[in-house]
């Protein structure tokens, strides 16, 4: 889950709003251009949206200015229904738009990183009310543009964006559970550790899993991990040596030596250098900060990451166990939504149908556990992988939708 990363956006969700994607403080995040969105609640476009997408230059277009001055300039006969504003930033700056209700400052889209000189399209559908465009520069005060009223006709939905102020309370309650979680990760692997030190092979494959999971557990600490995530559950990826490199270590290296008949002698090393590596981050955990603005971000992230590392296999160095990985993803999402669920539940129309499919999620992939021991994605049927890949896939497009939600915006 610290590997990398592509933002999949829906096709509903990106007619609404365009922007550069989202942005990361992962160095080594690829990051999706051309669009990004705001609220869930888009999702539920009506057959009308869903024409405006597969054609938007028979709509109604305006052109409308992004800067200081003159900012919603040129919006002059409002109309009602689906359209298009042709965003022009006549600026040497890049700005960010959003289109709001100016009383209560919900927004119904938004338009990130206008180029100087350039011109972005926004696709909204507005009915009767107040609206107003708000452009964001760069290094400069954001400006409210002039209020237009439409007076007929039904508009799209509209959210009060999450600051990052929303946003700390669920950040300390989450890392406060990652702090439990990687007390519980030094008690497993100092077990998996003594099983490998008394030469206890058949308990150390048994104490391995449980270990490992339980790391899996906390993804969206990942990057306030740093370097020490790659020494804890890194792979073989890049290493010159490849398995038998001497910088492959971690869950994986002793994964590795457990399941290729490597001998207890040659694994306690990587043992002793995993169990002080995760005691570590337990002892430093009280003095890091997660970036509260990266909590949605995260919970996207992690069962993206789980589509492209653990349902492919290539994190699986010879346990066969990546559905039980999966699974553990699956869990560390849940308590990422957990935390934000006060944010969501006024923000996101979807978000019961986000629920009941983490919970379908959960049932598929534990019908491939038997009392402990995980059926590999090798022996999987056609017609279950199927499965596996449908729900898993669902899941990321829908944690789409949170990541942007949940991406904090600047409005002043």
């Amino acid at each position: 889950m610290r590997r990398s990363r592509t933002v999949r956006i829906p096709w509903e969700l990106g007619m609404v709003l365009s922007g550069p994607g989202w942005r990361s403080s992962r160095p080594w995040a690829v990051v999706g251009v051309a669009v990004v969105c705001l609220v869930a609640g888009f999702l539920a476009l009506t057959h009308e949206s869903r024409q405006a997408h597969a054609g938007p230059a028979a709509l109604p277009h305006t052109t409308v200015e992004v800067s200081a001055s003159r900012c919603g300039r040129g919006w002059s006969a409002p109309v009602p229904g689906v359209q298009v504003f042709d965003l022009h930033n006549p600026t040497d700056g890049a700005a960010d738009v959003l289109l709001e209700d100016p009383a209560s400052r919900a927004v119904y889209g938004e338009v990130e990183g206008i180029g100087p000189g350039t011109t972005r399209e926004l696709t909204v559908r507005l009915g009767k009310g107040a609206y107003a465009f708000r452009c964001v520069p760069d290094d400069a005060d954001a400006v409210t543009g002039p209020t237009v009223r439409i007076t007929r006709g039904r508009s799209g939905p509209a959210v009060a964006p999450v600051s990052e102020h929303d946003l700390i309370p669920p950040a300390l309650a989450y890392q406060k559970w990652v702090g439990g979680g990687l007390a519980d990760v030094v008690r497993l692997t100092t077990a998996l550790r003594a099983a490998i030190d008394r030469g206890d092979l058949a308990a150390a494959r048994a104490a391995w899993l449980p270990a490992h999971l339980e790391y899996e557990r906390l993804g969206a600490a990942y990057d306030a991990f740093g370097d020490a995530d790659g020494a804890v559950d890194g792979t073989d990826a890049g290493l010159p040596g490849g398995v038998h490199d001497k910088d492959f270590t971690g869950f994986h290296r002793i994964e590795y030596g457990l399941w290729h008949g490597q001998s207890a002698a040659g694994l306690r090393g990587p043992a002793a250098a995993l169990l002080k590596a995760v005691t570590a981050l337990r002892d430093g955990w009280a003095q890091t900060r997660m970036d509260p603005a990266q909590l949605g971000l995260r919970a996207h992230e992690i069962l993206e990451n789980t589509v492209q590392f653990e349902l492919t296999g290539r994190t699986d160095f010879g346990s066969g166990s990546n559905l039980a990985t999966a699974r553990a993803n699956l869990d560390g999402t849940v308590a990422v939504l957990a935390r934000l669920h006060p944010l969501l539940t006024t923000r996101y129309a979807g978000l019961a149908a986000l629920e009941s499919e983490l919970r379908r999620a959960g049932t598929t992939l534990d019908g491939f556990d038997h009392d402990g021991t995980w059926t590999p994605l090798g022996r999987l049927g056609h017609r279950q992988r199927e499965d596996v890949d449908a729900v898993l896939g669902d899941l990321v497009e829908r944690l789409a939708s949170v990541a942007t939600l949940c991406d904090p915006r600047r409005t002043a």
